[in-house]
């Protein structure tokens, strides 16, 4: 059985909106549902895998293996790739991107860009495939999707074996955050109190702005003028609107930043550093 042409049907219709956004585009909600089932009838039944034959995908990597962290208005091309493998050698393959608790519920995907993926032959059996994936913060993304994600892959033996699979990787999308410092006053005399200002925003996707994070923990750290190698002060946390604020004896010239480990929805950020003269 061969499976091809539907598929490429299918993509090609679906690349005129890549993403499938409940809000804005509500006919295409179940866009790569309906992808999967085109490639498959057996699909509609629901099973995580469909295998026939001894076809079998490995090694998936998104985006080289981290976290896509996007800004307010950040437009971004980053590449999947997966391993297929076959006995008699690979045809073709593809793969689409999703969000949800299930692939046949998904409330977002995203289509490639090729309608197949480019398959390179490393041997007589097996091939890397890759794709490649644009999202485009300004129009693509709702808050609600910042976390996990997941790949939905498919590869074709040339003997017509095939494996599909709703769920072979997972991976995160972030809402990118930015940090920012203040230290005063400046110049300060040893031993008196320094305030070390400054405020935590992460990216919203709906508004294409940045907005304050609050309830955070955020690092306060202090690199001496001499030293190329920062060392943590305290823990504090966000306030409203993302404001960051405490206090530190001054004692030498040096630098002060804050930086923002991340969660799950939410990428790292570091600030600018900010110089403190001390007499």
């Amino acid at each position: 059985m061969r499976i091809r042409a539907s598929v490429a049907v299918v993509t090609g219709a679906l690349a005129l909106s890549a993403f499938a956004v409940p809000a804005a585009q509500a006919d295409d909600s179940n866009s790569v549902s309906a992808f999967a089932q085109s490639v498959e009838p057996k699909a509609a039944a629901g099973p995580a895998d469909i295998i026939e034959g001894d076809t079998t995908i490995s090694n998936v990597v998104v985006n080289g293996g981290k976290s896509l962290v996007l800004g307010a208005t950040t437009k971004k091309t980053f590449t999947v790739s997966f391993t297929a493998k076959d006995d008699s050698g690979i045809d073709w393959g593809t793969a689409i991107l999703w969000h949800g608790s299930t692939f046949a519920s998904s409330d977002g995907g995203v289509v490639p860009n090729e309608e197949e993926a480019v398959c390179t032959t490393v041997n007589a059996t097996t091939s890397t495939c890759k794709h490649t994936f644009t999202v485009d913060a300004r129009y693509d993304l709702l808050n609600k999707f910042a976390g996990g994600w997941k790949v939905w892959a498919l590869a074709q033996g040339n003997d017509a074996d095939y494996v599909q699979t709703d769920n072979v990787k997972g991976f995160s999308i972030q809402r990118a955050s930015q940090l920012t410092v203040n230290a005063t006053p400046e110049p300060v005399t040893k031993g008196k109190t320094i305030t070390v200002a400054g405020k935590l925003t992460r990216a919203d996707w709906e508004t294409n702005k940045y907005a304050g994070l609050s309830g955070q923990s955020v690092v306060l750290q202090f690199r001496k003028a001499s030293s190329s190698t920062y060392s943590n002060v305290k823990t504090i946390k966000s306030t409203s609107g993302g404001a960051l604020k405490t206090t530190v004896k001054a004692s030498v010239d040096g630098y002060y930043r804050y930086t923002y480990a991340g969660v799950s929805t939410v990428g790292t950020s570091t600030s600018a550093a900010d110089y403190i003269d001390v007499k």
